[in-house]
């Protein structure tokens, strides 16, 4: 007897056998076990008797059946055609598998058939769906338009979604609120997380503990205050997608080795956190060495960095090149760009020469100014650049209203430009006491206009007093410009045979600018955006 089974069982699973003995034997179906069905298997032929044996067997929805027929030559059977009948009982018990379950390809439909839909619902309210192909999105419509409401309830329009499409692709739960708590938790203000979502809606996309956690704990590493942090994360929250290892730290390195101060990194990176996204090849260098070129030693950049770390942000070929070709076009000497650059670093950063054409247009004006002197101008006060018409206006009435004529109201602007930008309660109160103590002409005032710039209490009433007492008459730039040191000399002389002025006190000396300076410690390092525009010179 030989018995033969096919091979190639899919899966393992419960077995059922149909066993159709010969027709001398009056066995009835039954079910078998695996061991039956392994001795089954392992059957031998008995030699002389012809035996023919049918096993049908079902195995996990997948059915079976196999024929064997005696090789002996004294007796063959012929295989017969299965009818209609047999077919519809093999269909039965087909239909009768212990379980069933769509197919792959049934599968695929299915889905299509779902994402189909959901792209339906974006198109619907105007989102573009064409670069979310290949991207996990929800399987129903109704979970796409929970999320698309609770971006909206973030703040973002459908053109915010539109701009970074794949922000559809984060779980509500899974993915946006552990990142959002987590940015909650740091002390990053809710009324900002559209703006930071705007500029930086990858953020979605992260892991706290993976991507976020340790860049926080690397700015915390870098001196940033903790209740910085914050702050910082608000302004530039791109910072977020930054490697630890990568532009972050070569920035921070390079910085140092110019000469900013190691203690004031923090400071730095918390007033101007974009600097950890800039390459220093391409941006911190060459601007670097382009003003040490220009005249500007490297430890006095490295000071300007540490006060006005924005400067790293201007554009070294579209901004800064022109500005500093814009004021030589308006007779700044090229000599003095260097010390107008350390006092007054934004200029070369602004949109000048909309600003000089202001600027000469309203003093040529007012007080009828030479449009060729606007560079002297320049060079006593970078400042005056930005100062705003109505404030320059007061000033100009203020001092006709004391009596100058307009060609010495000129003059003293010429001479001192910050006349324009002082505060006028304090000028007003400094020529009250010029006027009623002191009783000098007019005309000394035109002489040396600085003397506004002098603290009445702390300066001018002190070293008044002393002149009056020695019975000294001299000008007022031998009176107020000197230090105190200066000034103690001077009153030790019998007599002043040759007027000691100093030079021009406007002269910026580039070598203060080199020196260290140590601020008092605050809790926080955070300062917003200083607008001196609109602001007055105490």
């Amino acid at each position: 007897m030989k018995i033969r089974f096919c091979s190639g069982f899919t899966k393992p699973g419960f077995l059922l056998v149909h066993f159709e003995p010969p027709s001398f034997f009056a066995v009835r179906s039954r079910s078998l076990s695996d061991s039956t069905y392994g001795n089954l298997c392992n059957h031998k032929k008995i030699p002389g008797i012809g035996i023919g044996l049918t096993v049908q067997c079902a195995i996990a929805n997948r059915r079976f059946s196999s024929r064997s027929v005696d090789s002996s030559p004294k007796r063959e059977r012929s295989s017969r055609p299965s009818s209609g009948r047999d077919r519809d009982k093999d269909k039965g018990r087909d239909s009768q598998s212990l379980y069933t379950r769509p197919s792959l390809l049934e599968m695929n439909k299915e889905k299509a058939a779902n994402r189909a839909k959901v792209y339906e619902f974006l198109r619907g309210i105007g989102i573009v769906p064409d670069e979310l192909d290949g991207l996990e999105l929800p399987v129903t419509a109704d979970v796409m338009k929970e999320r698309v409401e609770f971006l909206h309830k973030l703040g973002l329009t459908i053109e915010d979604i539109n701009n970074y499409p794949l922000v559809l692709g984060c779980s509500v739960k899974k993915n946006m609120v552990p990142v959002l708590d987590y940015l909650g938790k740091l002390g990053v203000r809710k009324s900002t997380f559209t703006e930071f979502l705007r500029r930086y809606p990858q953020v979605l996309h992260a892991s706290v503990v993976i991507d976020l956690a340790p860049v926080v704990k690397y700015l915390q590493g870098l001196d940033i205050k903790p209740s910085d942090v914050p702050r910082v994360l608000e302004r530039y929250p791109e910072v977020l997608g930054f490697k630890l290892e990568g532009t972050m730290s070569t920035s921070v390195a390079y910085l140092v080795g110019i000469g900013v101060a190691r203690r004031e990194i923090g400071g730095v990176l918390t007033r101007y956190p974009e600097i950890l996204g800039m390459r220093v090849a391409r941006i911190i260098k060459p601007l670097v060495e382009y003003l040490e070129n220009l005249g500007i030693p490297r430890l006095a950049v490295a000071r300007l960095i540490e006060k006005r770390p924005h400067i790293l942000g201007f554009e070294l070929d579209e901004t800064v090149k022109p500005n500093l070709q814009i004021l030589q076009d308006f007779n700044v000497r090229e000599t003095c760009l260097p010390s107008i650059i350390a006092q007054y670093p934004e200029i070369i950063g602004i949109d000048l020469k909309p600003k000089l054409e202001t600027q000469k247009k309203l003093l040529c004006s007012a007080i009828d100014l030479n449009p060729e002197d606007i560079g002297s101008l320049i060079e006593r006060m970078p400042q005056f650049v930005s100062l705003s018409e109505s404030p320059m206006l007061k000033h100009i009435d203020f001092l006709t209203k004391c009596g100058f004529s307009i060609d010495q109201t000129r003059e003293m602007v010429i001479g001192c430009p910050q006349v324009l930008a002082l505060n006028l309660g304090i000028m007003k109160l400094s020529f009250e006491y010029f006027q009623k103590e002191m009783r000098r002409p007019l005309q000394d005032l035109v002489d040396f206009p600085a003397f506004f710039t002098y603290g009445l209490e702390s300066t001018v009433k002190p070293r008044h007093k002393k002149i009056i007492k020695k019975g000294i008459k001299c000008s007022l730039a031998w009176m107020l410009n000197c230090s105190d040191e200066k000034f103690e000399q001077r009153m030790s002389y019998d007599t002043i045979d040759i007027e000691e002025v100093e030079s021009d006190s406007s002269s910026f000396d580039m070598s203060t600018l080199m020196q260290p300076e140590r601020e008092e410690e605050s809790d926080s390092e955070y300062e917003e955006e200083e607008n001196d525009d609109d602001e007055e010179f105490a």
